[in-house]
């Protein structure tokens, strides 16, 4: 295991299986960046740490969304809008 930065660490998938006892104390504080042939193929990292930035990523995307279609909202003409009525009726259901 190779330490990166203060919070990261390289190891290689050769060397995941004889590290594992090691490793799964040393998630609990920092992310381990998976090598294979020295390029990077995945990250491990704590699952509380893992559950809040999917928390932090859908807020964000419901943010960027959100703003969206208020911007689609504001760029069009009510008028452009149907009602459910005139959409079947021109849709020729009853």
């Amino acid at each position: 295991m190779l330490a990166v930065d203060e919070q990261t660490a390289l190891i290689g998938l050769s060397e995941l299986r004889t590290a594992a006892p090691k490793l799964l104390k040393y998630l609990q504080t920092h992310k381990v960046i998976l090598t294979k042939r020295n390029k990077p193929v995945g990250v491990m990292m704590d699952y509380d740490e893992y559950k809040k930035m999917e928390v932090l990523i859908e807020l964000i995307e419901d943010t960027v969304l959100g703003q969206i279609a208020q911007e689609r909202y504001k760029s069009t003409k009510k008028e452009s809008y149907l009602t459910l009525a005139e959409a079947r009726r021109r849709a020729g259901m009853k």
